[in-house]
């Protein structure tokens, strides 16, 4: 079974799910700081530009997940588990109106998972350099 980059919890999805129904598509970013520190961010998809250094992890509810390359390269050994906690997010994030905001929760990947992440993740940009050639 492969290990996601990125997952979401009950809540999280629940919330995803409220905000698609108002605002339709969505997308979250995990930035490394600046005005709203390191929270993951939900923007309407395609709202967001998405930067030549930016990784795409996964998807959650449905909505892509990305993260900054800096970021990426501090937590790449780990888990991003998206939740929902009380209070305001960001600014800029749509969940604000709610009263509750996202936030990012991790765990280090097991020895196990880490050897098959590496694996797939290899495969994957074999096969990508392949396809370009």
């Amino acid at each position: 079974m492969d290990t996601p980059r990125v997952t979401a919890t009950a809540a999280a999805l629940d919330l995803i799910e409220r905000v698609r129904a108002e605002h339709g598509p969505v997308m979250f970013h995990q930035s490394g700081g600046c005005c709203d520190g390191s929270a993951p961010m939900c923007y309407p998809q395609g709202e967001f530009i998405v930067g030549d250094h930016d990784r795409l992890l996964g998807h959650i509810g449905g909505a892509p997940f990305y993260i900054s390359g800096p970021q990426f390269e501090y937590w790449q050994h780990t888990q991003l588990i998206i939740d929902v906690v009380p209070g305001r997010g960001g600014m800029f994030s749509l969940e604000g109106p709610y009263g509750l905001r996202f936030l990012t929760r991790s765990r280090l990947f097991t020895d196990a998972e880490w050897a098959g992440l590496a694996a797939r993740e290899a495969a994957a940009g074999a096969a990508g350099t392949a396809q370009e050639g």
